[in-house]
């Protein structure tokens, strides 16, 4: 068979157009029921008398679920087939997220952020592995780009349409918040049966690709694997005791609480800034995250087309937390705001290449499933103590700068650690794949 630049070329991009779009509509979905508390806050604190402490226990005990459950998760997805696990986690998050609409107490609350937690478990990892297993290393930054790219445009999007919803307060005697909360919940359960019809678990069952594009496709996964520092041969229980595994963990975590604690209380921060409306304050807060779609591609792009993670991971991490920092300092609301703005763009902008430094550590297999859900999960520990330590620092200070530098320290230690870990995960010369 004879493989020609433009033969790879144009598989990958078939590859690209045929999954990332669908991939990317799952993952809009779910950072959408998952992060849309923070604009339901406006409204369901005052209705239900949450303090700012209740809300970040609410907040953070979704991610308590999550990480229990999130390497058993990926572990059975690598065994069944990413098609049908993908659509059971989305049918069970979506039927709790619509149940968040009915709550009552603050114990309510709790309880069901814990059920959204469990469901929702395995399906940022399970995605990444699932990406990992059809893009080569030479492409792995810009495709899992435009997966993360989804997030952030849950935000572009998500936060000014909760703010819209809060605006149907009263409808059918029902509070803006629960609308919110129902309306955005039902597309995850549609889209679970929609994946069982048209996700490939994997090359082989892709019948839009050619018999000779899935030949050199499985062959260019199984060698990259072959190659990986960390081999086929372990099992995922031997992700714990891999020392790299755990300092990528700890990168994601130190990433995590901006994008963690920044993110869920974004819009409180902006409402107390600058006090405008709470759509005003939610296309505010979406701003942020459309820089970040377009720092994530120009940041991932680059970084494949050099062949340097490094630097694309260290840098931008180190100049969020500064930029953070600057922040609180200066008393300009306009300036303060772009500074948020700028730190927000450039702390979701290493993502991509983060996976992709770790993709290219693991091999695949169940022990590939297991290392990057344990990544993941270690990371959303911020999700567990952030949120309520932020809360309780705002109701002990009446604002968030306090908690704003506990952030910008962790990114700037996460910046440091990036600059030297991305040398570490390097796969050995050749292992790489010119750029397609």
């Amino acid at each position: 068979m004879s493989v020609t630049p433009a033969f790879k070329k144009e598989t990958i991009n078939l590859i690209t157009r045929r999954l990332i779009p669908f991939l990317m509509l799952l993952y809009l979905i779910a950072y959408i029921d998952r992060a849309n508390i923070s604009v339901a806050a406006l409204q369901m604190n005052a209705e239900l008398g949450l303090t700012g402490s209740m809300y970040g226990l609410g907040a953070g005990l979704f991610y308590v679920t999550y990480i229990i459950f999130e390497v058993p998760s990926n572990v059975i997805l690598a065994r069944v087939g990413a098609r049908r696990w993908i659509a059971r986690i989305m049918v069970t998050w979506g039927l709790v997220a619509c149940g968040m609409a009915f709550i009552q107490t603050s114990g309510q609350l709790y309880g069901m952020r814990l059920l959204l937690g469990m469901a929702e478990a395995g399906f940022t990892p399970g995605i990444i592995y699932y990406l990992s297993r059809w893009f080569p290393s030479s492409n792995r930054a810009r495709a899992v780009s435009f997966f993360y790219i989804a997030a952030a445009l849950a935000s572009v999007i998500g936060l000014p349409l909760s703010g819209a919803l809060l605006n149907m307060h009263g409808i059918l005697g029902f509070s803006g918040w629960r609308w919110l909360y129902f309306v955005e919940g039902v597309p995850a359960i549609v889209l679970g049966f929609v994946v069982l019809k048209y996700l490939p678990d994997g090359v082989h069952d892709a019948k839009w690709l050619s018999t000779a594009q899935r030949e050199w496709l499985a062959k260019t996964m199984n060698d990259e694997s072959d190659r990986a520092p960390r081999g086929h041969a372990a099992g995922w229980q031997r992700a714990f005791s891999d020392g790299t595994v755990w300092l990528l963990g700890l990168f994601w975590l130190l990433q995590a609480f901006g994008t963690i604690g920044v993110t869920l209380f974004l819009p409180q921060i902006l409402k107390r800034l600058s006090g405008e409306s709470n759509f005003i304050v939610s296309l505010l807060s979406a701003l942020p995250f459309l820089l970040a779609c377009v720092l994530m591609y120009l940041n991932s792009r680059h970084s494949d087309a050099r062949h340097e993670r490094r630097l694309h991971l260290g840098l931008p991490l180190l100049a969020s937390g500064a930029l953070l920092v600057a922040s609180i300092c200066v008393g300009n609301v306009a300036v303060t705001y772009l500074l948020l703005l700028v730190a927000v763009g450039l702390n979701w902008a290493i993502t991509p290449v983060f996976w992709a430094v770790t993709t290219e550590y693991l091999a695949g297999g169940a022990a590939a499933a297991g290392a990057i859900a344990l990544i993941n999960a270690v990371a959303n520990i911020a999700g567990v103590g952030l949120p309520p330590l932020m809360g309780y620092i705002k109701d002990r200070t009446g604002n968030y700068d306090y908690s704003l530098l506990l952030v910008a320290g962790a990114l700037i230690m996460g910046g440091w650690l990036g600059l030297s870990l991305a040398r570490k995960c390097a796969a050995p010369p050749d292992a790489v794949i010119p750029t397609v």
